[in-house]
């Protein structure tokens, strides 16, 4: 497969990226496994759960199906965003009330900044608050990189599983081409035994020609294939189709492995001959590796 013209992509990936916003770290990890449908898990920081529906939203957009797990990490360790403030009301109630005591029982007043910093309340840690539009942003710019990250990890996978496909889909097409063209002849061995047969219950040369040649076409007829091996060739190139296209593609290839196994399970209804049974087998079996495969594609 050439160089830009693969596009399937797996639903197994990780992709990682790493970011900055208001001196606070964000580190963002994603990965995914199978799913019939869109499940994705976001885990961040309570504090920062207001970017959640945003993360969501952008997954939504840029993948299809899968088990989506995306872990959001936010260190704070170099950021400004602690401030001391000092309760200036309540220290000068502190003052005024040792002031008293020491007045009223004559006691010495040796209050100073060290020891008044020890009453409770006096000084207060709070957090700055973030601009929450700004920070979610940041965090999509950032993920956006780890899903390009993890895309290109999705496509190499895709163009393997593609490459599996299309082998086994080039055996399924060279059994079905030998049983187009075993299948005339089984007619004309079925017509030889018809005719011994009746050779050797009459014990005699004397054989109505006609009535062989009606029951043949009776047979021909029971057994014949054609119709479901010609749309077993169109299944095929369909899937051949989807494989070189874009988007995500796996629950219509899904349907159409189920058609292909569809009319191969015609076709060995329809023979009663050795060959072309084990060959319907060996069909079957290709059709079970590609559905193994499909699975995996978004």
């Amino acid at each position: 497969m050439k160089d830009g013209d693969f596009m399937i992509k797996s639903m197994t990936g990780y992709g990682s990226a790493k970011g900055i916003s208001e001196k606070l770290g964000i580190s963002i990890e994603l990965k995914s496994v199978n799913n019939r449908f869109l499940d994705c898990s976001v885990r961040i920081p309570r504090s920062y759960s207001f970017a959640e529906e945003a993360v969501k939203k952008l997954v939504k957009e840029r993948i299809a199906r899968g088990k989506v797990d995306i872990f959001i990490n936010i260190d704070s360790s170099n950021a400004d965003d602690i401030e001391l403030k000092v309760n200036k009301s309540l220290i000068e109630a502190y003052i005024n009330a040792l002031g008293h005591i020491s007045e009223q029982y004559n006691i010495k007043n040796d209050l100073s900044v060290v020891s008044l910093s020890r009453y409770p309340d006096v000084f207060t840690l709070e957090k700055k608050e973030i601009d929450a539009d700004e920070f979610t942003n940041n965090v999509c710019c950032i993920l956006k990189e780890a899903i390009d990250q993890y895309d290109k990890m999705r496509e190499t996978e895709g163009e393997r599983l593609c490459d599996d496909i299309s082998a086994h889909l080039d055996t399924i097409e060279g059994l079905k081409n030998e049983i187009e063209k075993r299948s005339p002849e089984t007619v004309s061995e079925y017509q030889r035994r018809l005719e011994k047969k009746m050779q050797d219950i009459l014990e005699s040369t004397t054989i109505d020609t006609a009535r062989i040649l009606t029951e043949a076409a009776i047979f021909a007829d029971k057994i014949a294939v054609d119709e479901e091996t010609t749309r077993l060739a169109s299944h095929i190139e369909q899937v051949r189709g989807l494989l070189k296209g874009s988007g995500a593609v796996g629950r219509k290839l899904d349907f159409l492995i189920q058609e292909m196994n569809r009319e191969t399970n015609t076709i060995g209804s329809k023979c009663n001959n050795l060959e072309i049974t084990h060959m319907v087998v060996e069909i079957k079996a290709e059709i079970e590796k590609i559905r193994e495969q499909v699975q995996n594609i978004e």
